[in-house]
């Protein structure tokens, strides 16, 4: 029995569009309810939500097989990718990354060997059913998907270093990081921020690699999905919550 299908993995080579959304709150009863609404894809935010191991677990618990699930890592730390990828996530998304040879140990921490380094201890892990899944460790590499998030000038000046990495499935750029380090913290938004953006998922794409980014604006979502960026988050559950109970509210004013 090999290692299960990841059908998010699958579609990126399709010219799909793949609709996401983005997990903050940490709660496994949230992002239940969250993934049977019909998104493509969740994200699980283990960089700015509070999500430790056990949280995830929690969550990726909850989801099931109701939707695809990413995870973001809080960063490139090879222990805790491969405990991400013990407790049963495949797709990760690995943020900060500004090198190539950065990209590359992501993709070793990801891949057992003889394509990485991934440590092997898949007779404990949920990922393989807990043992269950008998050709786990044969078939696993080719179903983990490796995500890596380009969010400053100095990644996006290494990117076609980056986007040269075998192994890397996808290229996420992170807007407001990088706006932030353009030097205008807050407005990602912006038309010089933009610019970057824009021209950023066009050199994915014309690499060959999957493009992604999230974006509460859905004039910019809209300009995203009509380029064919491969995989874009529309929003959060934390805005999605504080939008819908502040409209109820404004309601009864």
């Amino acid at each position: 029995m090999p290692a299960p299908k990841n059908t998010f993995k699958a579609r990126l080579g399709t010219g799909d569009v793949q609709i996401g959304l983005w997990l903050g709150l940490g709660d496994p009863s949230a992002a239940e309810l969250a993934a049977g609404t019909g998104f493509d894809w969740v994200l699980i935010d283990g960089e700015h939500g509070p999500n430790g191991l056990r949280d995830v677990l929690d969550q990726l618990r909850g989801i099931g097989d109701q939707t695809q699930v990413v995870v973001r890592t809080r960063d490139d730390n090879r222990a805790d990718i491969k405990q991400m990828l013990d407790i049963g996530a495949q797709t990760l998304l690995v943020p900060m990354i500004e090198s190539g040879a950065q990209a590359a140990e992501v993709v070793r921490s990801m891949k057992y060997p003889p394509q990485g380094v991934r440590g092997v201890g898949a007779a404990l892990a949920r990922a393989s059913g807990y043992n269950g899944i008998t050709d786990y460790l044969q078939t696993a590499n080719d179903e983990v998907c490796v995500l890596v998030q380009v969010e400053s000038r100095a990644g996006i000046d290494a990117l076609d270093d980056i986007l040269s990495v075998d192994g890397v499935d996808g290229v996420f750029v992170g807007p407001a990081d990088l706006a932030a380090d353009m030097g205008m913290l807050g407005k990602p938004g912006a038309p010089e921020v933009q610019e970057v953006v824009v021209s950023t998922l066009t050199r994915i794409r014309a690499a060959g690699k999957a493009a992604g980014i999230l974006t509460s604006d859905q004039t910019l979502a809209a300009q995203y999905k009509e380029m064919g960026v491969e995989f874009l988050a529309v929003g959060s559950d934390v805005g999605v919550l504080r939008a819908g109970l502040t409209a109820l509210r404004a309601a009864y004013r």
